[in-house]
């Protein structure tokens, strides 16, 4: 039985999933359409914020930062990654486009990081070490859960 963040989650995603999916065949917007029923921004109109840690964001919907729901619009650069690390929170994850890795446990080892194609669905449960990013190419991801989705270093060297 699906959580009722899971089920919030993949309705949120869906839509996201599509854009990514049709960014190529993108047509004009329909002209009529009732704005008190839908909203909708184009690639080119999402507001991306660039991180220190090689990933840029983007807030969908709720604040990452405050309790709630919160989910954003991750992409990783070519060649960065996290070091180990873990959130209080579960955290449910869709790779939309590149190729994302993930590796588990407080040792840094990109050698062992498992590479995860578009349309992988994963989740990073709360207070669990892993790690992750972008080796060889960029990689986007759709991230939800509960704020605030904050991040504390795990890495033992």
């Amino acid at each position: 039985m699906l959580s009722s963040l899971m089920r919030r989650y993949y309705w949120a995603v869906a839509p996201v999933i599509a854009m990514a999916v049709s960014v190529g065949s993108a047509k004009a917007p329909v002209p009529d359409l009732n704005p008190a029923a839908i909203s909708y921004k184009l690639p080119n109109q999402v507001n991306w914020v660039h991180g220190e840690n090689g990933a840029d964001t983007a807030v969908l919907a709720g604040d990452p930062s405050k309790p709630g729901m919160y989910i954003v619009l991750t992409r990783w650069t070519a060649h960065h990654m996290s070091h180990p690390h873990f959130h209080p929170n579960d955290r449910y994850i869709t790779v939309i486009s590149g190729t994302w890795w993930v590796g588990t446990g407080t040792k840094y080892d990109p050698d062992s990081t498992v590479p995860l194609p578009p349309g992988s669905v994963v989740t990073h449960f709360g207070k669990q070490v892993h790690y992750d990013g972008a080796k060889d190419g960029d990689v986007t991801l759709v991230i939800a859960g509960e704020g605030p989705g904050t991040q504390t270093p795990a890495e033992v060297k």
